[in-house]
């Protein structure tokens, strides 16, 4: 059986080895939760999308105590860790590449933003410009979608792009002088090696988890999608190398 204090642990060691790609993650987290608090709600309706275990979102719900935060993915596993490690949040299963995943959340009103931190790189070219269109159906007008990820401007801006990265390669070889954390692939396989998660584990097979989108995704097709589905002002809020907080607002 999963508990509170192992899957606490288990979301401590998922930031860890999430941290071993951004070493300014806990940055770029402050860097968003104040675009939300700026929206000037004490109590804003918020949606995070591609959710993991909750880390943004509790985070969110510490600083805005008063917010309520709809937290969404399609990972059994990294769903039933967050449920069990912040009960206070709302977890929704939902995968954001399967049309009609907006109407199926439940908001009592429009939501004041939508959030999401290196998340949406998994949600491939074609699909992102649908999502996005949902995502508008339930954003008020004036509503801010803030997606913190490594976006790549290779097609319109290649020398910079090559800088960018040098950046971020740059930064993280330094934060991690010492040694790197534990990988992606490293910790999924410990999540495996863990009769208490097996049973999660195993759901994982059936539920449309796998990830098929590409891991650098271009910053053109972000805004190109957000433009289509109705957004208005987009551009970039914060930003270390390659990794930046992308915001727009819905007209």
């Amino acid at each position: 059986m999963l508990t509170h204090d192992a899957a606490r642990e288990w979301i401590a060691r998922w930031d860890r080895q999430q941290e071993g790609y951004m070493s300014d993650r806990e940055e770029r987290f402050t860097a968003l939760i104040d675009a939300v608090e700026a929206i000037g709600r004490s109590d804003p309706l918020v949606i995070d999308l591609g959710c993991g275990p909750g880390s943004l979102s509790a985070r969110l719900v510490e600083r805005l105590p008063e917010a309520t935060v709809v937290s969404v993915d399609a990972d059994p596993l990294l769903l039933g860790l967050g449920r069990a490690a912040y009960p206070r949040l709302r977890f929704v299963s939902l995968d954001l590449r399967v049309p009609g995943w907006a109407g199926s959340l439940g908001l009592d009103r429009p939501a004041d933003a939508a959030v999401s931190t290196t998340a949406l790189h998994w949600i491939s070219d074609s699909d992102l410009p649908k999502m996005y269109a949902e995502l508008a159906t339930v954003l008020r007008p004036g509503g801010l979608l803030l997606n913190g990820d490594h976006t790549e401007t290779d097609d319109t801006t290649p020398v910079l792009a090559r800088l960018e990265r040098a950046v971020h390669e740059r930064a993280t070889e330094r934060a991690f002088a010492g040694g790197r954390p534990e990988n992606w692939h490293q910790w999924w396989d410990a999540v495996a090696a863990d009769p208490a998660l097996a049973e999660l584990a195993s759901a994982r097979t059936t539920a449309g988890a796998d990830h098929h989108g590409s891991e650098s995704p271009l910053l053109s097709s972000h805004v190109t999608a957000l433009r289509d589905a109705g957004f208005t002002e987009i551009g970039t809020l914060w930003q270390r190398g390659d990794d930046r907080l992308l915001c727009a607002v819905r007209g």
